[in-house]
């Protein structure tokens, strides 16, 4: 964070794959940077076993990246985030999913805590796996 910085504005990690907001100081993009530090930090404090490469099989080798375009798509993207578990059979809803930034959401005001019980139909064709 002190090289490059950023904010996350939402996460949440699941068992196979995360999904996170990020904003970047103005004028940078270097997702890259960011994502190759942070795996290589992570690895690191791991044990795991390795591929023919002699890379951990922690991470995969690839990610997407989607610029946020307004304040709809920022929304949409929130609730992909936070919904994730559920959509993939984790938690019965994103409040039951502890590895989220859903509870901050609760807690600022942004979310009901009961929402998500089911799939927001503004989320329903979206899928970034």
């Amino acid at each position: 964070m002190n090289k490059r910085p950023f904010i996350i504005d939402a996460m949440v990690v699941l068992p196979d794959h995360l999904h996170c907001i990020w904003q970047l100081p103005d004028d940078d993009t270097d997702f890259s940077t960011r994502w190759m530090l942070i795996k290589k930090q992570v690895s690191a404090s791991m044990k795991s076993e390795k591929n023919h490469r002699g890379e951990k099989k922690i991470w995969q080798r690839r990610f997407w990246e989607h610029r946020i375009r307004n304040d709809d798509d920022y929304q949409r993207h929130m609730d992909y985030i936070h919904y994730n578990p559920v959509k993939h059979g984790y938690a019965k809803s994103p409040a039951s999913w502890r590895y989220s930034s859903f509870p901050k959401m609760v807690k600022d005001g942004l979310y009901e805590e009961n929402w998500g019980e089911f799939e927001p139909d503004k989320i329903s064709n979206m899928n970034y796996e």
